[in-house]
């Protein structure tokens, strides 16, 4: 038996009993009583972290995940075994979430080590979930696939549009200043949280979702889907189906996560206003791969990047917009015209990195990016640009008129070099 074929599947990190035949003998009569056969268990092995509680709504669409991803890792030729780990919601942990963030990271490292598979997807969502799978993730640094659960629908009160978090501390606001009475702030109780899933807001836990997309570490197109649409549901399938095949290419964190796949995650969380937390959780996730997060680079960057993402809590819009507009890759598209490829990952995608040079675009006087800059940028003008032919149609529009929104900003104040995390290719 080769080194390479004990590394695999059910006999990687077998039990010690003293005898390596004796201990695989021994775990495959104890799984086949759930019914497996010999061919099922000489399969790639995709374990499906269950992050299902409860006490978190935000993770109330799990268990049709978890049937998603199952479907796609079968597809793709592999076995899929979920399990389960802490599950932490900010507001039913006491007394901060913070103090679970790591515990729940030690956990997740723990279960990749401690049983077999060759890869993971790691359901994840609420604000501390994301940032402690990806720390786990990289120290255990066997293959592995973030899936968010996706945003909450908003609701509506009075006809005006509301959703967690930021309508919330609004609303709450009213109440105390005795702006509106106890029955009006129950009934906009009734509508913050219109479905499971995260906040529709631009807060960490979206910002994290749109991170490890950026990172890399999320199938192109998956951070922006709310939590109950047949879009979230496919993206589960294509993780599956894409964890069976960097199982096969042992395409682990490490490779993925680099220094200049950072430097992107930075980028676009300063595109996106999203929450300054991402600072603190990509600083513990670089920790864990030996990379430093250097904050003078980070003013650099944040001088230089456009806000082009219009979202409350800082701007009036809400994840389901976002993803209607095109989710990040048309933030990507507008920091790099004809950079960005989203080709959906497959079992035959080939995940690369490169470096892309700034293209030459023409740049013309923005009155918009004057008036509507973000802090960041306010001294400086953005330039609208012209996207490539074979995308400006159909991407414009997205931008500017999907249901009415503009919850992403065309400019080409783009950064002089973008290193792009990933780009998925069909493997010819």
């Amino acid at each position: 038996m080769s080194d390479d074929t004990k590394d695999r599947g059910l006999e990687k990190g077998l039990t010690s009993y003293g005898d390596r035949g004796f201990s695989l003998f021994l775990r495959k009569a104890f799984i086949k009583g759930a019914g497996y056969t010999d061919d099922a268990l000489s399969r790639p092995v995709v374990g499906i972290i269950n992050t299902g509680s409860a006490y978190n709504p935000c993770h109330g669409n799990t268990q049709p995940l978890i049937e998603a991803i199952r479907r796609g890792v079968m597809l793709g030729g592999g076995l899929p075994i979920d399990f389960p780990t802490i599950s932490i919601h900010e507001s039913f942990a006491h007394p901060t979430s913070m103090y679970l963030r790591n515990l729940m990271s030690m956990d997740t490292e723990e279960m990749l080590r401690a049983q077999p598979m060759d890869a993971v997807v790691m359901i994840g969502g609420c604000d501390k979930t994301v940032p402690a799978q990806l720390m786990g993730a990289a120290s255990a640094n066997i293959p592995a696939i973030q899936l968010v659960t996706g945003s909450m629908l908003t609701g509506s009160h009075d006809f005006v549009r509301v959703g967690a978090c930021t309508d919330c501390r609004r609303y709450w606001g009213r109440y105390r200043a005795e702006e509106i009475d106890s029955d009006e702030i129950a009934r906009v109780n009734n509508q913050l949280v219109a479905s499971v899933g995260t906040c529709s807001v631009m807060g960490t836990a979206s910002t994290m979702a749109l991170v490890a997309e950026a990172l890399g570490m999320s199938v192109p197109g998956s951070a922006s889907p709310p939590a109950v649409t047949a879009d979230r549901i496919r993206a589960a399938e294509r993780s599956g189906a894409t964890a069976v095949h960097i199982a096969k290419s042992k395409l682990t964190p490490d490779r993925i996560m680099t220094a200049k796949a950072f430097e992107n995650a930075l980028r676009v969380l300063l595109a996106v206003g999203g929450s300054t937390n991402a600072v603190i959780h990509l600083t513990a996730v670089a920790g864990r791969l030996g990379i430093p997060i250097d904050l003078a680079r980070l003013d650099e960057l944040g001088r230089e990047t456009p806000v082009l993402v219009d979202l409350k809590p800082s701007g009036q819009w809400y994840m389901e917009d976002l993803h209607r507009a095109g989710g990040l890759a048309t933030v990507l598209r507008e920091l790099k015209p004809c950079c960005i490829s989203t080709a959906s990952p497959s079992p035959d995608a080939r995940w690369a990195r490169r470096s892309i040079p700034s293209p030459r675009s023409s740049r013309t006087s923005c009155a918009r990016c004057r008036t509507r800059s973000s802090r960041r940028a306010a001294s400086r003008c953005c330039a609208e640009t012209s996207l490539p032919a074979a995308a400006s149609s159909s991407s414009r529009r997205r931008i500017r008129s999907s249901c009415g929104t503009k919850a992403v900003r065309s400019c080409s104040r783009t950064p002089r070099t973008w290193q792009v995390a990933w780009i998925a290719t069909t493997s010819t």
